[in-house]
């Protein structure tokens, strides 16, 4: 069995074009995390980036200022984390089948 270089190096650029056609998609996904009941919401995008704060009116008096603080965090934390996996199912779906299945290989650099 002989090793087809042509082959693999067409693979190699198909992966490349599919893996930049997700990463122009994933910038368009949004996740939101809410905290408190709803009523603190983070809104982040695929590229792990908080694009929008919504604050229920009820926590802005001066006694619930530390309580605040900690849903911010909560519903931040959790939009980017679900921004996070959005990515990497997009990632997937987009390169599936271009690549073998290889246990550890990481792939967050290409925003997965």
């Amino acid at each position: 069995m002989a090793f087809d270089l042509t082959g693999m190096m067409g693979k190699v650029k198909e992966l490349q074009d599919k893996m930049q056609q997700a990463q122009q998609e994933i910038q368009h996904l949004t996740a939101t995390g809410e905290a408190g009941g709803g009523l603190v919401r983070a809104t982040a995008s695929g590229h792990r980036k908080v694009l929008k704060l919504e604050i229920d009116e009820s926590l802005l008096t001066p006694q619930d200022r530390d309580m605040l603080a900690d849903l911010v965090v909560a519903a931040v934390n959790k939009a980017l984390d679900e921004a996070a996996e959005l990515a990497r199912q997009e990632l997937q779906r987009k390169t599936s089948g271009l690549m073998p299945n290889v246990p550890g290989l990481d792939l967050s650099g290409f925003g997965a």
